[in-house]
């Protein structure tokens, strides 16, 4: 049941970090060579392809987090790595909520000025939102080997 547990939570985790680093690292940047100076198309294109993920992605987060929950109570001796994964992932969650219902909205709505500065701020949240959670599944592989 343990093992179970554990390879669906490293699966999802896994899952939301690859999506993240695909994303960022290569979905990006072929965007803004395809469309080059038509801010205007891309940043179009950019909100279809997140349209309508927020709530998968709140799903796969509930679900790490109640598979973390299973663990934290299997695995009683490394109960700090879990409660420091809890916090990545909360820290994450707020960056994704934070994301989703107030920089994305100004984004959509944003004029050709404003876009830089809104584009670079993306770019740095989701660094940082990559970072922790992979943070979070590196802690999780080394409960995993204690």
């Amino acid at each position: 049941m343990t093992v179970l547990v554990v390879i669906l939570h490293a699966g999802l985790a896994a899952a939301w970090i690859g999506g993240m680093t695909y994303s960022l690292f290569v979905v990006q940047p072929k965007l803004k060579k395809f469309f080059g100076p038509d801010e205007d198309s891309r940043e179009a294109l950019t909100a279809v392809i997140a349209s309508g993920n927020r709530y998968k992605v709140l799903a796969l987060i509930g679900v790490i987090a109640l598979t973390g929950v299973v663990l934290l109570l299997l695995d009683n001796d490394h109960w700090w790595i879990h409660l420091t994964k809890a916090v990545l992932l909360l820290a994450a969650t707020t960056i994704f909520w934070y994301v989703s219902w107030r920089h994305w909205p100004r984004r959509v709505f944003a004029t050709a000025a404003e876009r830089p500065a809104l584009q670079r701020q993306l770019y740095l949240l989701a660094g940082t939102m990559l970072v922790l959670t992979a943070t979070a599944f590196a802690l999780g592989i080394a409960a995993a080997q204690l």
